[in-house]
């Protein structure tokens, strides 16, 4: 098996709804049959109702899913500004930003369907151009 993901699929309650605080964020989405998909770098982040993701799984309801989404970012400021972008358009802040044990800066929030999202700036965590993260060799730091 490939190490790769390639879609992250949300099961939100109301499309409308959540493709409206996505776009809020500046996100560009295409809705193909009452689901939308967002490129995110090299993957897809897709909304889709619920019951019918529940349904293509072959389980009778989602419950709760114990996950996160994060989105490394290039400074503490920028962190700051994505956070207050999100609450401006719905989200509930849930960690305010602040400085991590690693030496970081993240917080979170939760969209409207309680999907939580941290936003972190990690400095030993660098950025491609296009956004693209590479988990650095951790051995080669001892």
């Amino acid at each position: 098996m490939e190490q790769r993901i390639s879609l992250i699929t949300l099961g939100v309650a109301d499309v409308a709804r959540a493709k409206a605080f996505y776009q809020q964020l500046g996100w560009q989405g295409q809705e193909v049959e009452e689901t939308v998909f967002f490129q995110a770098g090299g993957l897809a982040v897709v909304l889709w109702g619920r019951d019918k993701l529940a349904d293509d799984a072959g389980i009778e309801e989602l419950g709760t899913c114990a996950m996160t989404l994060a989105q490394n970012v290039r400074s503490r400021a920028e962190v700051d500004e994505v956070i207050a972008t999100a609450a401006a358009a719905g989200a509930t802040v849930t960690k305010p930003a602040r400085e991590t044990f690693y030496g970081g800066y993240a917080g979170y929030f939760a969209d409207p369907d309680g999907h939580l999202w941290e936003i972190a700036w990690n400095p030993g965590f660098t950025l491609a151009e296009d956004g693209s993260l590479t988990v650095p060799d951790f051995n080669a730091l001892d």
